[in-house]
């Protein structure tokens, strides 16, 4: 099976049953397998097998389109991230040495401002309303590709690329992910295995398209349920959509969490009918964990994954989620069990296996692993050895087969010779209740090493004091663990999927006095 068959089987099995939602505006199956077909031979047109197709725009039904079109012609649908800054916007798009380069008007009229858009790839395609010089408007697009020629590749493998996504950056050398269609749709079916789903299910999707966790979209279309799609995320946008379409499902990430549960406590909105929420992304800390079981009424369930491993691989469900408030609370820390055909082992620095409980890099082997890093040797050579990924989390299992994740493996915090986890301190400190987010990174010091420094994001209206924090941090970490240091900051910086970008945070700290 290739990803385009999952659209043209909903075409063919459920044809008038919507695929897709996007504001007030309806896919049916066999309206999305219609312009997947016509983008697929536009593309074949311009575009040679293995050549790339650089997207960047923000989340809009075309980005889906995408996803099953362009590897549908044999291509590469290469993801650019919108937010970017325009320097590394144009850096991300000249890397991949597009053959095609899809855009919203707005994204290529910025890049307009700095040169002309024709000089990033031969063929330029704009999407939305209004005019961009040498840009052909995607519509146009459509309506010669479905014209039928030239005819489409019937020889593509599950083994071909068919999406190439740049890591998340945290560390600020993103590096490229080949996955294949056998890759994201083992993620698929391996979520599948291990989560509930239901006949009538209906899932929003509100992180940018950009993004690996776009892996969901292609889940519930390939159980042929209907996709929200999210223009972007607002708490108040949401409780809507989710009333207005009847979702059942959700994923989040942990910063949505938070401004959910408090748009709900101020508001007494309902999130009625929905009856999952799916976290993952970056950790969450217990406390905020428990405020969102007890307000959102539904059940939570987490995964744990990366774009390297095509989505989540790691599953805990949400009977796991309902003993760990009544009795075990260690569960709300963990990150699960592998999900169906996912091996996992935590091992030491040179890649042998350590003892159960102990705490190592978790490695992973699993046919939703990627395809290797495209065009890295180096960082191929580094992250795979005898068949299994490196994958740079550190963590444990027990002797239940349980994955607690400790820490990033970069963001272990080493002071006077002690490892300090940054994210178990990152837990704790969420506890005080003027606390709206909070980043743990080490600071340079010639004594110690590091020391503990704290970012901290102050709720509203509150009057969080830095001394504050270090006095709640002496009442409730561990000597070792206590932050030395705390800065008090308006927000954190984030990437799209909300994960916090640390290397910002120790590139502030680096020469500083501490």
């Amino acid at each position: 099976m290739l990803l385009h068959d999952l659209i043209a089987t909903g075409a063919r099995d459920h044809p008038d049953r919507p695929a897709l939602i996007v504001d007030d505006d309806i896919l049916t199956f066999s309206q999305l397998d219609d312009r997947v077909s016509a983008l697929a031979h536009a593309v074949a047109a311009v575009a040679g097998r293995g050549d790339r197709v650089a997207f960047v725009g923000a989340n809009g039904p075309e980005w889906v389109e995408a996803y099953y079109g362009v590897p549908r012609a044999g291509a590469q649908l290469a993801f650019v991230n919108h937010r970017l800054g325009m320097g590394p916007k144009r850096e991300a798009i000249a890397r991949y040495e597009p053959a095609v380069l899809v855009g919203d008007v707005d994204q290529l009229a910025e890049l307009a401002t700095v040169g002309p858009v024709a000089d990033l790839a031969p063929v330029v395609v704009a999407i939305g309303d209004g005019a961009v010089d040498g840009a052909v408007p995607y519509e146009h697009v459509l309506a010669d590709g479905r014209d039928g020629a030239p005819e489409l590749p019937d020889d593509l493998r599950p083994g071909a690329t068919a999406w190439l996504i740049a890591t998340s950056g945290t560390s600020g050398t993103p590096k490229v992910v080949e996955l294949s269609h056998a890759n994201l749709l083992a993620a698929v079916d391996a979520t599948r295995g291990a989560r509930p789903m239901h006949d009538d299910d209906v899932y929003l999707f509100p992180f940018p398209l950009c993004h690996v966790a776009g892996y969901n979209v292609v889940l519930f279309h390939r159980v042929g349920r209907p996709v929200v799609i999210a223009r972007q995320f607002t708490a108040v946008g949401l409780v809507e959509q989710v009333r207005r379409h009847r979702v059942t499902n959700v994923s989040l990430a942990p910063t949505m969490v938070d401004a959910l549960v408090d748009h709900i406590d101020a508001t007494g909105a309902s999130l009625a009918p929905l009856r999952t929420v799916s976290y993952g992304s970056s950790p969450i800390s217990p406390s905020l964990l428990t405020r969102a079981i007890g307000s959102f009424g539904a059940g939570f369930q987490q995964g744990f994954g990366m774009t390297e491993l095509s989505g989540n691989a790691v599953f805990l469900g949400a009977e796991e989620h309902e003993r760990g408030l009544a009795d075990e609370p260690e569960l709300l820390a963990a990150a699960g069990r592998p999900g169906p055909t996912v091996e996992v082992r935590i091992i030491d620095d040179d890649g042998g296996d350590l003892p159960v409980g102990a705490v190592g890099e978790i490695a992973v082997r699993a046919p939703q692993v990627t395809k290797g890093y495209w065009r890295s040797p180096e960082a191929n050579a580094a992250s795979f050895v005898d068949g299994w990924f490196r994958t740079g989390d550190v963590g444990r299992i027990d002797a239940t087969g349980l994955l607690s994740i400790v820490d990033r493996k970069k963001d272990i915090i080493i002071s006077g010779g002690e490892n300090v986890s940054s994210r178990e301190v990152e837990d704790r400190l969420a506890e005080h209740p003027a606390i709206a987010a909070v980043a743990v990174v080490g600071a340079p010091d010639e004594r110690w090493g590091e020391l503990v420094c704290a970012y901290v994001v102050p709720r509203p209206g509150t009057d969080l004091t830095a001394d504050e924090v270090l006095a709640f941090g002496r009442r409730t970490i561990g000597g070792f663990q206590q932050p030395r240091r705390v800065e008090l900051v308006d927000d954190l910086p984030r990437n799209g999927s909300g994960k916090v970008l640390k290397h910002e945070l120790r590139a502030r700290l680096a020469g500083a006095p501490t």
